[in-house]
């Protein structure tokens, strides 16, 4: 009944939107390899998204849609460091 994480591995995801557009997730959930929904509390993160605009070695002007962050739960007692990635273009939350 353990959580097996897979690249890719699409998740839902309870977050808060700050009034300054800030992102804070609190609970993960996601499928295990027995196909069980687990759900987990976020006990801290860090936010170490590159957002905005960048321009590329080639002067092509791109812009950043994705929120990335570190996020520290606990799995029977221990405490793990997950990554899970928001796509603020198509709004999905997946487990990297």
């Amino acid at each position: 009944m353990a959580a097996t994480i897979a690249t890719d591995n699409p998740i839902d995801v309870i977050c808060q939107h700050t009034r300054t557009g800030s992102i804070i997730p609190l609970r993960i959930r996601l499928v295990d390899e027995d196909g069980i929904f687990q759900t987990f509390a976020v006990k801290g993160y860090k936010d170490i998204s590159l957002r905005g605009d960048h321009t590329l070695p080639n002067n092509v002007h791109t812009h950043q849609y994705n929120w990335v962050f570190d996020c520290k739960i606990q799995v029977f007692d221990r405490s793990k460091i997950i990554r899970i990635i928001y796509n603020a273009y198509d709004n999905t939350w997946r487990l990297c």
